[in-house]
């Protein structure tokens, strides 16, 4: 299994349901997949699966992160705190091509009480079929880490 065929997911009590769904919808790909948890609907602290699933990609585990929260906020705020990481927040199909297309992200955000589930396997395709572009935007996502 190649590094780009894997994933990374996790998320809080809001994104439990989808989790799973969206496990299975990247294991029918043939994506390997580490669940990261949470594994159950009751109350966590969103940054005690963020972190992991960010970890997983900094350190070449993953080679992808799926995050999912109820604004999905919570989730990008505490990932993006890892170098190396790029996580980007979206809620529709253009915003999750542009957040590979042009900022090279490697962690998906999505908000689960903003999105229906099947608008959250559309992103969820999305960024996973849309390269990185590179040029003028390769020099910008240089640019991100602070060391």
């Amino acid at each position: 299994m190649t590094l780009a065929k894997s994933f990374a997911v996790g998320g809080d009590h809001a994104g439990f349901d989808y989790k799973n769904q969206l496990i299975d919808y990247l294991k029918i790909q043939g994506f390997a997949v580490k669940d990261c948890g949470t594994f159950s609907a009751d109350s966590v602290d969103y940054p005690d699966f963020a972190h992991p699933v960010a970890e997983s990609v900094e350190n070449g585990e993953s080679g992808f992160g799926l995050l999912l929260c109820g604004s999905a906020n919570g989730v990008a705020i505490t990932a993006n705190k890892h170098q190396g990481i790029r996580a980007g927040l979206a809620w529709n199909v253009d915003v999750a091509k542009l957040v590979r297309q042009h900022n090279d992200a490697n962690v998906l955000c999505l908000p689960v009480r903003f999105i229906s589930l099947e608008e959250a396997k559309i992103c969820l395709q999305a960024f996973i079929d849309t390269p990185f572009e590179g040029g003028r935007h390769a020099g910008r996502v240089g640019k991100i880490a602070c060391c």
